[in-house]
C-alpha cells in the first residue's frame, strides 16, 4: 500500500517523498490546516488493517476527516481513528465508524457518533483502515482529507452537515430555550417515576409541534453536543442548534451556536462580572439572549432574575427573552424590561422560549404551562441552517407566537419614499414627513392590532380589528425627526397577547433627544 501526504504550508509538515508521509517538526497550529493522504490498497491486503499517520500540532482543537475510495469490484474500506498514545490508553483509540460514515469530526466537547470527544494531544495520529474485502489482483485508490483547526476556529465550527435543511428564504418557526437530561430536564420513566429526560424526546416533541428548529440550551454545559450530532442526520427536517444557558447567581442568558465550554463563574477571580462573560462571547462571535430578566432572584429561583453588578454592557447583548413559557400576560414577562432597554438606545431582538424541562408533557410552571414550541419564535431567514437562523435573529425580522400555533403570521413593513424596513430594520424619516406602515396578519380573525411607540401604546390605526383569516392594514406614522422605535402586537379574540412583534427603528442614527 503506497501513501502520499500533501499539506498546506501553515506549519512544518511536508512530504520528503511523494509516496511516504513525513514526520512533523515541532510546531503549533495557528490557522486551519488541510492535509491530504492519498494512496492505493492492493488485493494482497484483503482482511488486514493499515494505519495512515499524520501529525497533529499543539493547539489543534478539532480534527475533521473526509474519506473516499474506489468502490469498484465490491472493494470495501472501513475507517477509524487512533491518537498518539497506546491503543487502549488515555490518548489512544478514538473511534471506529467502519463503512457507515464518509466524514467525521472530533473535538474536546463533541464528536460525530462512533467517535469519542476529548482533548487532542499533539503528536502522531493515525487513520485506521480496515479492509474487509478487496479482490485478488485488484487495487483501489483512496483519498483522506484532514482539516486541523485551532481553538479560535474550532470553538464554534459548524457541524459536518453544512447543507441547509431548506435552501430558501422564508419564515421559520422554532423554540430557543429547552433542557434535557444533560441538565435539569426530567420526565416520567417507564414505571412512572421521574427520571432524567432523554434529548431524543425533546426532538420528537419539537417535530410534533411543527417546528423547523430548536436550540437546546443546557445549564453551563456542552455535554449534549455529541447527542445533537448523533440526532441531526435522523431529524433531517428539524434543525438542532447547540446552545447553553449561562446560569449564574446574577442572572441567566442563552448563547447560541456554542461548541466549546463557556466560563460561567461570575463573581470569581477568573470571571469577575457579566461583562467578562459577554466580552468572551463577543470574541467568539456568539449571539447572546438575556433570559426571563424580571423573574424572582431569591430562594424561589436563585439567580433567575437579571441582576448583574456592575451593570452589564448591553451593547454586547443581541436579544432578550421577552416571553418565557406561558408568561406573556403575567407579571413575570420580560416584555417591560425589553422595552425599557429599547428606549435606552439598545437594539435588541425580542424572542421567546419554552424553557421546557419535561419534553413529553405540558408541565405546569409558576408562570403558565411549559411545552416545547410555546412560545414559538418565528424568524425570517435566508435558509433553514444554523447560520441562516442566527443571522435572522441578529437582523430582528422576528415575531413571537405566544401560543405556539403552526400558522399565524405577523409581517410589518415600513416605507418612506423608495426605502423600506422590516422588523429589526431602520428607516430615516425627516421631521414633518410620514412613513407608511403595512401590517399583515394571518389566522387571527377576531383579534386586534396594537401599536407601541417608545414603550407607550399609541392609537395609530383607525380600524385595528382583524376581521379575516388574512388581513392587511396600513397606517401612517408622523416623524418629528428624532429617534423612535415602533412595534406591533396582535391580541386574539379573548384579548390575550397572541403575536409579539419586533421594532422598526426610525432615525436611529440621529442624536437622542
Amino acid at each position: 500500500m503506497s501513501v502520499a501526504l500533501l499539506a498546506a504550508p501553515a506549519f512544518a509538515q511536508s512530504a520528503d517523498a511523494p509516496d511516504a508521509p513525513s514526520h512533523a517538526r515541532s510546531a503549533t497550529v495557528e490557522h486551519a490546516v488541510d492535509l491530504i493522504l492519498q494512496g492505493r490498497i492492493a488485493g494482497s491486503e484483503n482482511q488486514t488493517y493499515r494505519e495512515l499517520p499524520f501529525q497533529v500540532p499543539a493547539g489543534t482543537a478539532r480534527i475533521e476527516v473526509e474519506f473516499d475510495y474506489d468502490r469498484s469490484d465490491k472493494t470495501t474500506i472501513d475507517l477509524g481513528l487512533i491518537g498518539p498514545g497506546d491503543f487502549l490508553g488515555h490518548d489512544g483509540f478514538r473511534g471506529w465508524s467502519g463503512g457507515n460514515k464518509r466524514s467525521f469530526t472530533v473535538a474536546a466537547s463533541d464528536a460525530t457518533a462512533s467517535y469519542s470527544p476529548g482533548a487532542l494531544a499533539a503528536g502522531e495520529w493515525k487513520l485506521l483502515l480496515g479492509i474487509p474485502n478487496i479482490r485478488a489482483g485488484r487495487s483501489a485508490a483512496y483519498t483522506a482529507r484532514i482539516r486541523l483547526a485551532p481553538a479560535a476556529a474550532a470553538d464554534e465550527a459548524p457541524q459536518e452537515n453544512r447543507a441547509p435543511l431548506r435552501n430558501e428564504p422564508g419564515w421559520y418557526r422554532g423554540d430557543l430555550h429547552m433542557h434535557s437530561a444533560h441538565s435539569d430536564g426530567n420526565c416520567a420513566s417507564q414505571s412512572g417515576a421521574r427520571a432524567p429526560c432523554p434529548l431524543f424526546l425533546s426532538a420528537q416533541a419539537a417535530v410534533a409541534a411543527g417546528l423547523d428548529f430548536v436550540a437546546v440550551t443546557e445549564h453551563n454545559t456542552v455535554s449534549h453536543l455529541p447527542a445533537l450530532r448523533e440526532l441531526q442526520p435522523h431529524f433531517d427536517r428539524l434543525l438542532l442548534i447547540p446552545g447553553m444557558e449561562i446560569t449564574t447567581f446574577q442572572g441567566h442568558a442563552n448563547v447560541f451556536g456554542v461548541r466549546a465550554p463557556v466560563d460561567f463563574r461570575v463573581g470569581s477571580a477568573a470571571v469577575p462580572d457579566w461583562n467578562a462573560v459577554l466580552a468572551q462571547l463577543r470574541r467568539r462571535g456568539l449571539p447572546v439572549s438575556i433570559n426571563h430578566p424580571i423573574r424572582p432572584s431569591d430562594e424561589r429561583c436563585m439567580g433567575c432574575g437579571w441582576t448583574p453588578h456592575p451593570a452589564a454592557d448591553l451593547s454586547l447583548v443581541g436579544m432578550v427573552e421577552a416571553i418565557n413559557g406561558g408568561d406573556a400576560d403575567t407579571p413575570g414577562s420580560g416584555i417591560a424590561f425589553w422595552q425599557r432597554e429599547l428606549s435606552a438606545g439598545h437594539r435588541l431582538t425580542g424572542i421567546g422560549g419554552s424553557d421546557n424541562h419535561d419534553a413529553p408533557t405540558a408541565a405546569e410552571e409558576p408562570f403558565g404551562p411549559s411545552r416545547i414550541g410555546r412560545p414559538t419564535t418565528v424568524v425570517h431567514a435566508r435558509e433553514l441552517s444554523e447560520a441562516g437562523i442566527l443571522d435572522g435573529l441578529r437582523a430582528g425580522n422576528v415575531f413571537v407566537d405566544a401560543f405556539g400555533s403552526r400558522d399565524r403570521l405577523l409581517d410589518v413593513q415600513a416605507r418612506h419614499g423608495a426605502n423600506e424596513a422590516a422588523m429589526g430594520g431602520e428607516l430615516v424619516v425627516p421631521a414633518g414627513q410620514r412613513a407608511s406602515v403595512r401590517v399583515q396578519v394571518r389566522n387571527l380573525a377576531g383579534g386586534r392590532i396594537e401599536a407601541t411607540v417608545d414603550g407607550a401604546r399609541v392609537e395609530l390605526i383607525v380600524q385595528p380589528q382583524v376581521s379575516a383569516a388574512q388581513q392587511t392594514l396600513e397606517f401612517d406614522w408622523p416623524s418629528d425627526g428624532r429617534r423612535h422605535w415602533l412595534r406591533i402586537d396582535v391580541r386574539d379574540a379573548q384579548g390575550r397577547l397572541a403575536l409579539m412583534g419586533n421594532p422598526v427603528y426610525f432615525n436611529w442614527g440621529a442624536q437622542r433627544p
